[in-house]
């Protein structure tokens, strides 16, 4: 299966608080690494490096900006990086009429189904639902009520 992976898997593989969900995008990521048989897209890389180095009140941020970008390189070796084409932003405001989704998804989306994608790993779709010819899996699903654990630190 060649399938497509959004930020929230990249994140949940490093953060702590959701032990389950770090399980499972840990041993997904391994799992692509080996059978070659995921890909990231662009925006999945930067929603990665905001969201990883980004902190509030209730948390603190997941990496400092150095860290988060060494990540980012161990990525770049790791999966190939697919990068939008003026064709990937025409077929997202297409998919983003079509299928009423946001414009971050209606852009992973169209990523997929520009390149024949079959599959998007994601917890942000609906699991299972077929967008054109492209079906988005949540690993996360069985983790889904997974308690809250307290803010982590290191």
């Amino acid at each position: 299966m060649a399938g497509l992976v959004d930020t929230n898997i990249l994140v949940y593989r490093f953060d702590k608080r959701f032990a389950v969900k770090q399980a499972i995008a840990t041993e997904m990521l391994r799992a692509g690494v080996a059978e070659r048989s995921w890909v990231l897209p662009h925006q999945a890389v930067v929603e990665f490096v905001a969201v990883v180095t980004r902190s509030n009140r209730d948390k603190p941020a997941l990496f400092t900006k150095d860290d988060a970008l060494r990540q980012v390189e161990y990525l770049f070796g790791e999966f190939p990086v697919i990068y939008p084409t003026e064709n990937t932003i025409r077929t997202a405001l297409r998919g983003a009429a079509l299928y009423k989704v946001s414009w971050h998804d209606a852009h992973l989306w169209a990523y997929a189904d520009e390149r024949g994608l079959e599959t998007i790993g994601s917890e942000d779709f609906t699991d299972g639902c077929w967008y054109g010819r492209v079906q988005v899996r949540n690993p996360f699903r069985a983790a889904m009520h997974e308690p809250l654990a307290p803010a982590y630190r290191d």
